[in-house]
């Protein structure tokens, strides 16, 4: 077992950024990046592989109260530190304190402030009784509540959203190390304190950063609730509550969330749950889903997977309309084989896609993990074998990048980024895994992953007829 991210690997990735970045930036030199964009990338990948490295080693054998506490002050600190960087950065680029081609934030903005003199009561009925989605819901009320505090001050909300994505870390750790093991959960946590889209998000207004605070709380609580053998109110409540909240969020997350719980109450081995505590597991789902049955929750996931094939075709359609002319051929028939590795870098100044362009590093650091996801899997279905008792992570990522990869939005960062959090922990299980063997595998990977940066740049520019 190797329990932390080898010097060796780390300095290979970076490596091949930089060689991918450079060939990129040569063959499509009249759409090289700029400066600004090609420093950030690199300071994404150098920053993440070299204390992730450093780190994992250094804090390998601390105590477990003083690694919580360096996750979470380093965590903090780095996104604190994002989030002033990003809110003069983006005045100094857009005029506002908002990102590129901003519609969501914006609007979450505006919905809140003009909530702050309106009663509770009203906002309720306005979000949850008389709207006719879900999705959403549960954010603008979460922020509306923030505004109430802060007033109109946009800095704030976005602190607060960095102590969550500095919580989010420690639930990593907790979540991971019940299933992976005490130095793959460490790995994997640190892995989230430096994973540069989990920072990025806390620099702006939109969901995400609460969304996936909710989802790895809930995953968590399920867990536990699954292993545990001591039952109260909170223990059974709290999941309950966490998984209603994701549908105010995302309708598709919550489903997925539900059918995680379902599943590895159904596979989880005999040994780590009972066959009473499954039998009550099941009559406990059956009874939350008759509940369900008729509401606007159940009617607004029906709707949605009814429309997924229509929804594809109509984001196609638009893309090829605005001269994508190839995005008609990604189907999810050709992007679920792919969603593990998702989205890929970047790399190229195209259609003012400036939020791409500043996340090119983050990106290429989920594709190079990418490699260590793909040995996780492997080995927990054949080598192992363990995959049952992983079945909770495992079926939450694949159920939710699944129905992503059949709707419009299977490139989509921002859709795919729920799914980042149970990756990390499957890439921190696989580099636990490495060995003489499969290590062969990590050698091929590392051609791999500046191919696909570079047929990524390709597509993006030949798709649009630039060359």
């Amino acid at each position: 077992m190797i329990p932390f991210l080898p010097k060796q690997i780390a300095t290979k990735a970076i490596y091949l950024y930089l060689g991918a970045l450079t060939v990129v930036s040569l063959l499509f030199f009249s759409h090289a990046m700029s400066l600004t964009y090609i420093i950030m990338g690199i300071a994404w990948v150098v920053g993440f592989f070299l204390l992730s490295s450093h780190c994992s080693q250094k804090w390998l054998e601390i105590p477990q109260k003083r690694l919580i506490t360096y996750l979470f002050l380093t965590a903090l600190g780095l996104r604190v530190a994002w989030v002033f960087f990003s809110y003069v950065f983006y005045i100094a680029k857009t005029g506002m304190p908002f990102e590129f081609s901003a519609g969501d934030s914006i609007w979450y903005y505006e919905e809140s402030v003009g909530n702050i003199h309106t009663k509770w009561k009203d906002i309720w009925n306005y979000l949850f009784v008389e709207s006719r989605t879900v999705s959403d819901s549960g954010y603008v009320l979460y922020m509306t509540l923030l505004a109430k505090i802060f007033g109109t001050n946009i800095i704030f909300p976005r602190l607060v959203n960095s102590i969550f994505s500095a919580a989010t870390v420690l639930l990593i750790y907790l979540l991971a190390k019940r299933n992976i093991g005490e130095e793959g959960g460490r790995m994997a946590a640190i892995f989230a304190c430096f994973m540069p889209n989990l920072i990025f998000y806390c620099g702006l207004h939109l969901k995400e950063t609460m969304m996936l605070f909710l989802s790895v709380a809930y995953l968590e609580r399920a867990d536990y609730l699954i292993r545990t053998r001591h039952y109260n109110v909170l223990n059974i409540a709290l999941p309950v509550l966490l998984a209603l909240s994701l549908f105010s969020f995302r309708t598709v997350l919550g489903g997925a969330a539900i059918f995680a719980f379902v599943t590895a109450v159904v596979f989880t081995n005999t040994s780590v749950i009972g066959r009473g505590k499954r039998i009550m597991f099941i009559a406990w789902g059956v009874l939350a889903a008759t509940t369900l049955t008729g509401g606007t929750i159940l009617n607004e996931s029906e709707n949605l997977w009814e429309q997924r094939d229509f929804n594809q075709d109509a984001k196609r359609s638009y893309q090829t309309s605005k001269g994508n002319q190839w995005a008609k051929y990604a189907t999810g028939t050709v992007m679920a084989p792919m969603m593990f590795v998702m989205p890929f870098p970047t790399m190229v100044d195209v259609d003012e896609q400036y939020t791409q362009q500043m996340l090119s590093g983050g990106n290429y650091v989920r594709n190079f993990l990418g490699g260590f996801v793909l040995i996780a899997v492997f080995s927990a279905i054949f080598i192992t074998k363990n995959w049952r008792n992983l079945s909770l992570i495992g079926s939450f990522v694949i159920a939710y990048l699944g129905i992503v990869s059949t709707s419009g939005f299977a490139n989509s960062e921002r859709f795919l980024l729920p799914g980042l959090p149970c990756l990390l922990i499957m890439a921190a299980y696989g580099v636990t895994l490495l060995n003489a063997k499969n290590y062969r595998f990590i050698k091929a990977w590392y051609w791999v992953v500046p191919a696909m940066a570079v047929a990524w740049a390709f597509f993006k520019l030949g798709s649009r007829g630039l060359f």
